[in-house]
């Protein structure tokens, strides 16, 4: 009986054991992330294995088949060509692809093939049957081989296994440094093998970024029976070798289990920082807990926001969230070392430096994303920044691996450094960072000089000009905020000044926002719906899109309109009048609502701007819409570019129900929650906590808040509300409330 006892206790506890391990599974939060969603169509998103922030992002590539490829990956294809290192998510230019590995049977094949042509190359179809993208893993049968690929990665470097069927003919792995992304080409590469087990090496190429350095140690699981280096296709004799466009094929004495590890870390700085950070952060081979850890870390981050709401909007929700955390991208060794821009080495920064900046989108919302969730990057964030500006002379503007790469208009470092500032951080030189803003300000290019005297830009003297002109003033605005809290009276007056000069382009008569040329005159013809790609007065928009820029002075836009009234009936015809672009516009130009492009970041505030005017509850049901259109569980779930976490921040703004429209004035202006509830962890144990009563399909309009119990009346919610922790309650209802958010005093004020 004893026995029996002992025997049912044990048993009894396996259950109890099992499930806890089962509930503890199904609590976690990565099980809604799904990397797939967003890779289809213009969503261009990274697939593959990484870490939040992580400067490893170890994927597939496949047989680069044009723009939507940028990435290296589109859910429409079949084929991959190999594993590379370094990956953008989302952005409308290719890039990196650094160090393919790929893992081959029978005859060594040099070069990688082509579509359709598959049996000529040493790639490899696939199916999406069996493929499984999960948070920090990503695996894949090779069909050509028959072999099973496996990745995961720490921060700086990437993890392989790959199994191979038993008795396998000739497996050997091919390395290839003369891949790359969009138009990136090696500049400069070199192998040399240390030992049985061990390559290193470097990969200098030109692209986008126009000097890109990379140094790598590759560890194999099995001592190598062969390492053979070729140039040109050229077999050298040499295990040493240095050259331009390198390859190499690693064959083994034999494969253990038929099952082979490769670890490859990777340094901005030298081959032996590579060995030093794979010594630190993946020193043994334990594939399953390495891709656990990945799994832990991000299960950390994605607990930061813990919301209740249906499956599919939890699985688009984290994945959104997931997504804002592939960049910036960590560009420092374990020791901080780290390349400058300047190309020059700084030993053990005090401070963790980053790369891939896609200002001209993030500004808008993935930075102030962060200083809610990730307030211990921010001011290493702005210290990255203001190294850029010691090292190149001036703010990053699109920042990518040690690279100014200058891509798209504005100097939009400016509102993410005065927004930390303005919100508290403290942890940056502030009279650098006023320095390096001002600096942006005051240059000589680009339209900057009209603005600097006052004046307009004009349209047959710059390209873009419109675009360019809004932009700047928002930027100046920023500036002039950061004047104010410094005491800085003379200049915050100068750049207040700028920051109105967006007036300057509205054209009364037509009531747009267009290009103004060197005599005065309008520019004609004009079109309000047609665009021509960065060729225009517009950047990848037009003038229905363009005429809402004013996110720092909302108050004088609806003026300029006439009041309230008109601006309202002037927005409302943005979302009916239908687009007729035009043959040249721009692929950007996507999710269309009318001439509204959710696809694309310029207008991302605009269905918020209904506050302004007192009818906040047309911005509900916009939301809702563009919820239901553009944002779904779908491999083509985003209807534009990700562009570097800047789209999915909307969305996780959007869904716990406000955004900022003024990206610096630490306002978030209402729309209509798409969760439940939701727990907002914060630094120093706080929490923010949200709760949805009533919400439904029908429900869409908010009747009534409480903040700390006490009723709330604003159409807006100030950060430091959510940041000092506390409780809000949204009653939501199925008609527009006329008791909520429509009395002047509790309109945002955007230029604050």
């Amino acid at each position: 009986m004893k026995i029996f006892s002992a025997k049912l206790i044990v048993f009894a506890s396996a259950i109890l054991f099992t499930n806890g391990i089962s509930a503890q599974q199904n609590s976690k939060l990565t099980q809604f992330v799904d990397p797939i969603i967003g890779s289809a169509k213009h969503g261009h998103v990274f697939v593959g294995a990484n870490v939040p922030f992580g400067g490893v992002q170890l994927g597939p590539n496949n047989i680069m088949e044009g723009w939507d490829w940028c990435s290296g990956y589109n859910y429409v294809s079949n084929t991959i060509t190999g594993f590379s290192h370094t990956h953008l998510s989302g952005t409308g230019i290719g890039d990196l692809g650094d160090i393919s590995i790929m893992p081959v049977t029978g005859a060594t094949i040099l070069e990688k093939g082509k579509k359709g042509e598959e049996d000529k190359g040493y790639l490899s179809t696939f199916s999406h049957q069996n493929e499984n993208a999960k948070a920090g893993y990503y695996s894949v049968l090779l069909d050509k081989y028959k072999i099973k690929a496996e990745l995961t990665a720490t921060e700086r470097v990437g993890f392989h296994q790959y199994t191979f069927t038993k008795n396998a003919p000739t497996p050997h792995i091919m390395i290839d440094l003369v891949e790359g992304i969009g138009w990136d080409a090696p500049t400069n590469a070199s192998f040399k093998q240390i030992d049985a087990n061990t390559i290193v090496g470097n990969r200098n190429s030109k692209g986008w970024a126009n000097d890109q350095r990379l140094y790598f140690v590759i560890k194999f699981s099995q001592p190598l029976k062969n390492f053979d280096i070729y140039e040109d296709n050229q077999l050298k004799e040499s295990k040493d070798i240095n050259g331009k466009k390198l390859k190499a094929v690693a064959s083994f004495v034999s494969i253990n289990n038929n099952k082979l590890q490769i670890k490859v870390a990777l340094s901005p700085v030298s081959i032996e920082n590579a060995i030093l950070n794979l010594s630190t952060e993946l020193p043994g081979w334990d594939f399953a807990s390495t891709t656990q850890k990945a799994d832990a870390k991000w299960e950390k981050e994605l607990s930061k926001v813990k919301i209740n709401a249906s499956a599919n909007t939890k699985k688009i929700f984290y994945t959104a969230l997931f997504h804002t955390m592939t960049a910036p991208s960590l560009f420092n060794d374990v020791n901080n070392d780290y390349l400058g821009t300047d190309k020059k080495v700084y030993k053990q920064a005090n401070f963790t430096n980053y790369t891939t900046f896609s200002l001209w989108d993030t500004y808008r919302a993935a930075h102030p994303l962060y200083t809610i969730l990730h307030q211990d990057r921010v001011s290493d964030v702005v210290n990255t920044m203001l190294a850029i500006y010691k090292e190149q002379g001036k703010l990053p503007v699109w920042h990518l691996m040690g690279n100014e790469t200058n891509t798209m208009v504005g100097y939009h470092a400016v509102p993410v450094i005065v927004d930390a500032y303005l919100k508290g951080y403290r942890g940056f030189d502030a009279n650098l960072a006023y320095e390096a803003v001002k600096q942006s300000a005051m240059q000589k290019t680009e339209g900057i000089d009209y603005i600097q005297q006052l004046k307009y830009i004009p349209a047959d003297k710059v390209n873009e000009s419109v675009a360019k002109a809004l932009e700047y003033a928002i930027d100046d605005y920023c500036i002039a905020m950061f004047a104010k809290a410094l005491n800085k009276t003379e200049d915050y007056q100068y750049f207040g000044k700028r920051a109105q000069l967006y007036r300057q382009y509205f054209d009364q008569d037509v009531q747009f926002m267009r290009g103004k040329m060197a005599d005065g005159k309008w520019r004609t013809p004009f079109s309000p719906v047609k665009a021509k790609h960065r060729e225009d007065d517009y950047t990848e928009g037009n003038a229905w899109q363009y005429t809402w820029l004013v996110p720092q002075d909302v108050e004088g836009l609806i003026n300029l309109f006439g009041g309230d009234k008109p601006f309202v009936n002037k927005l409302d015809s943005l979302f009916i009048v239908p687009a007729d672009l035009g043959e040249n516009s721009s692929p950007d130009i996507s999710g269309l609502i009318g001439n509204y492009a959710q696809g694309n970041e310029p207008g991302h505030h605009i269905p918020y701007l209904y506050a302004y005017a007192g009818q906040p509850w047309k911005t509900a049901e916009l939301i809702r819409k563009i919820d239901n259109d553009f944002f779904t569980a779908k491999p083509d779930g985003l209807c534009g570019n990700e562009d570097v976490g800047q789209m999915s921040a909307w969305y996780v703004f959007s869904a716990l129900g406000f955004y900022p429209v003024n990206p610096a004035n630490g306002t978030y202006v209402f729309g209509t929650p798409l969760i439940n509830s939701a727990t907002i962890k914060l630094e120093g144990n706080k929490n923010f906590e949200i709760k949805v009563v009533g919400n439904s399909v029908a429900n869409k309009y908010i009747q009534r808040i409480l903040i700390n119990g006490k009723p709330y009346n604003k159409s807006f919610i100030e950060h430091k509300t959510i940041v000092n922790g506390g409780s809000m309650e949204i009653y939501m209802g199925n008609t527009p409330s006329k008791l909520w958010g429509i009395n002047a005093a509790d309109r945002p004020v955007s230029g604050k």
